[in-house]
């Protein structure tokens, strides 16, 4: 594979690339004219055939997601997109939204049609102002343009979209604490089931769907679901954002099939900066566990990286060089989800404090080698046992750091102090030169 597949991404060089005026000369809402001129469900059986499945970790099947809501409940239905990016190391969807938010609020007219929808919100996290400012103004002008209100376009379609900035929690990343903020409540997550489908904002049916997810519908619909289908592979179906960070020549959003290789992907970022070699990497963000540099070639698509032992996520890929000690990346990380712990259950909010206990230790080579059966006894009591995902993340990165650089967690206690400290310098490799791959 040589080449990207620019679609969300293809008229982001454009000064205007944002205003209205420049989506519709490029074919923006021609796919909503054709939505509304199709049956609603023969909008969601689309979705279904393309393949789409969430952009925003979990991988589920799109339109199987539309399908879940029930047809015998009389309250009103909802869609709830969310924007609520706050993971270390995934940025897609706020440039997405920067670059072209008309798409997204047209994949959220054709995915409100679809599923018989009124009122849909935009939860964005609130520091990113101007992302929030950004969304606001499209908003107004697809309303003033009659893309958004009563009588969409002659259909009969009436539609409100609100967009919601949210308080800056990570946890409101998940879908339900999402849905309890919205409702003006403290974000923490609902004990499921019922699933947001079935009782989800204000105790109604629920779709909540991320960013790049309704952002992917109009283009599903303007061209067909086999087009969608013939990306990818066989199954994992489509395109996505890839957001390459760290020690790389060029990082930045590289839109690609899903399949693509680590080592593609840096042939066209330029490799890993010059002098160095790749260390670790996450496929997923940092709540999915590291990969080395031996896992260059897993292809990047859900089963095959699966397969390998990690998970696909957002496709964060941070790369990390031969000069990063992996025992301060891991206890950062973990300093990060004890902070944003919702605190509602014991196994998260106990465990990821005492993680960076223990993990501050090792760092400064204060620790033992039982601290890292400590570790992995704590991580043994997060995996499935924590209310929400937050607690399996946070033992995603300790574990499979332990598992691929033990030695260099015992180097810190064994040395008395970070290898990686210039006062000790004892692990710093040589300058290899090249792209280091």
């Amino acid at each position: 594979m040589t080449t990207l597949t620019p679609v969300l991404s293809k008229h982001w060089d454009q000064a205007d690339s944002f205003a209205l005026e420049t989506y519709r000369r490029n074919g923006g809402y021609e796919a909503l004219r054709k939505a509304l001129r199709m049956a609603p469900d023969d909008i969601v059986e689309m979705v279904k055939a393309s393949g789409l499945r969430g952009r925003g970790g979990a991988g589920f099947p799109t339109g199987m997601k539309w399908g879940f809501l029930p047809k015998d409940n009389p309250n009103p239905r909802y869609l709830v997109v969310n924007a609520d990016e706050s993971e270390p190391g995934t940025c897609k969807d706020i440039p997405l939204m920067l670059a072209n938010p008309q798409v997204l609020i047209e994949g959220v007219i054709i995915a409100s049609y679809a599923i018989n929808c009124n009122q849909a919100f935009i939860y964005v996290r609130g520091e990113v102002l101007h992302v929030v400012r950004r969304l606001q103004h499209a908003v107004a002008e697809a309303r003033a343009a009659g893309l958004i209100g009563e009588n969409i376009l002659g259909s009969g379609f009436d539609l409100d979209i609100v967009v919601h900035t949210g308080a800056g929690a990570y946890i409101c990343g998940e879908e339900t604490a999402l849905l309890d903020s919205l409702e003006g409540y403290r974000g923490q997550p609902r004990l499921k089931p019922p699933f947001p489908a079935v009782a989800g904002l204000y105790a109604s049916p629920t779709v909540v769907n991320n960013v790049e997810s309704i952002a992917s519908v109009p283009g599903i619909v303007a061209e067909g679901a086999e087009w969608f289908s013939g990306m990818g592979t066989e199954k994992s179906k489509g395109f996505g954002f890839f957001s390459l960070s760290g020690h790389v020549v060029r990082p930045g959003q590289y839109e690609a099939p899903l399949g693509i290789t680590l080592r593609e992907l840096l042939d066209m970022a330029g490799g890993i900066r010059p002098g160095h070699r790749l260390k670790f990497w996450t496929p997923g963000g940092s709540s999915t566990p590291i990969f080395t540099d031996e896992h260059l070639d897993v292809p990047l698509d859900f089963e095959s990286v699966g397969a390998a032992g990690s998970m696909l996520g957002t496709r964060a890929l941070q790369i990390f060089d031969e000069t990063t000690c992996v025992v301060r990346a891991t206890l950062r990380w973990i300093e990060f989800y004890a902070h944003e712990s919702c605190g509602k259950c014991t196994p998260c909010r106990e465990g990821n404090y005492w993680m960076v206990q223990v993990l501050d230790r090792l760092e400064h080579g204060k620790g033992t080698e039982a601290d890292l059966d400590k570790l992995l006894d704590i991580c043994d009591n997060l995996l499935g046992r924590s209310f929400c995902a937050l607690g399996d993340g946070a033992a995603s990165p300790v574990m499979s750091s332990i598992k691929y650089f033990r030695e260099e967690y015992i180097e810190h206690f064994t040395g008395g102090g970070c290898p990686f400290d210039p006062a000790r310098a004892t692990l710093w490799a040589e300058p290899t030169g090249g792209k280091g791959r």
